[in-house]
């Protein structure tokens, strides 16, 4: 008789039991994760995130996995009990937002502070990761930044999923890596909002009263399912419960009422852009100046050496 093999110990969450269980049937049929995949019409990835308890198996899937597995319905009886509509919060909390960014058919999101990272430029991204806990270390700064650009590429491809993208005002008015970054930022938000699949618009400073206080995604996955993410200090938060979910949609749609319109909204980029412009022409003349400031010192201060005496030249000499 085969043994479980129990390899998170005690837990609390039942997803993560219900996880135990179909890897525990899994492996008492002689299956790998590959193969049962592949019987179940999914990615080995699904599965493995549904194994340790991070997704949602679909009840269509579980009844399919009993049968396969031969498992008298014990998982589907388990799958009932589970409450899939607790928040998942855990140390790697970034890549299960990035799995579900990888499937989703639409992006809801609201951004405040700085650039989200689907409409980041590279140079932006860049210096994202230079200030921040990858500063020092060029090879990592260069892997992520690839890795933020590539995250991209789904959404600015030909009929790529819808983002709706509500910028706080504060997202294009916080410097970054000096004019010339924000600049080059700037010009990148008007090229994407061209794309048919993107909208963007600026809630501004004033005149608002609808208050979000975190930037937030709302997520539509294809079969139906919305989730809603957001970040605290030290994690991200992520949940599918329904009235988590209706309660954030709510406060983003009161918002959109209050946003400036697209025209409006592109508009106020361009400003911004300029604004930026005539900042880096400030820092270069700055910077001229203080050059000519080091040079006229630098005069200065050989005139002000001792004094040679030269013999004078005598008239007919």
């Amino acid at each position: 008789m085969a043994h479980r093999r129990i390899k998170r110990g005690p837990t609390a969450s039942s997803a993560v039991m219900f996880g135990e269980e179909l890897r525990f049937y899994r492996e008492l049929a002689g299956y790998t994760q590959e193969e049962l995949a592949k019987l179940l019409h999914c990615d080995r990835t699904v599965l493995t995130r549904c194994e340790s308890g991070k997704r949602r198996m679909q009840p269509e899937m579980v009844e399919d996995a009993d049968r396969l597995l031969d498992t008298g319905g014990s998982l589907k009886r388990l799958w009932d009990r589970v409450d899939w509509n607790a928040e998942i919060e855990h140390p790697d909390w970034f890549r299960d937002r990035a799995d579900l960014e990888a499937e989703a058919v639409a992006l809801r999101l609201f951004q405040y502070g700085f650039m989200h990272g689907l409409l980041q430029c590279r140079e932006y991204a860049q210096e994202m990761f230079t200030a921040g806990e990858a500063a020092g270390n060029a090879k990592l700064i260069a892997e992520r930044t690839a890795a933020r650009i590539g995250r991209q590429q789904r959404f600015l491809a030909s009929n790529g999923p819808l983002l709706m993208a509500v910028l706080d005002e504060s997202a294009i008015r916080s410097e970054l890596g000096g004019p010339a970054v924000m600049r080059r930022q700037m010009q990148h938000l008007l090229n994407v909002a061209r794309l048919p699949n993107i909208s963007i618009q600026v809630a501004p400073f004033a005149g608002r009263q609808t208050v979000i206080k975190t930037s937030m995604v709302l997520l539509e996955m294809p079969d139906g399912r919305n989730w809603v993410y957001s970040e605290s200090l030290d994690r991200g938060h992520l949940s599918d419960a329904p009235a988590i979910v209706a309660a954030h949609r709510r406060g983003y749609d009161l918002l959109r009422g209050e946003v400036l319109s697209v025209r409006e909204s592109l508009e106020l980029i361009a400003d911004a852009m300029e604004g930026y412009r005539d900042g880096e022409v400030r820092d270069r003349h700055g910077r001229l100046a203080q050059e000519q400031l080091q040079r006229t010192g630098r005069g200065r201060l050989r005139r002000g050496g001792p004094r040679v005496p030269y013999p004078r030249r005598r008239s007919g000499a």
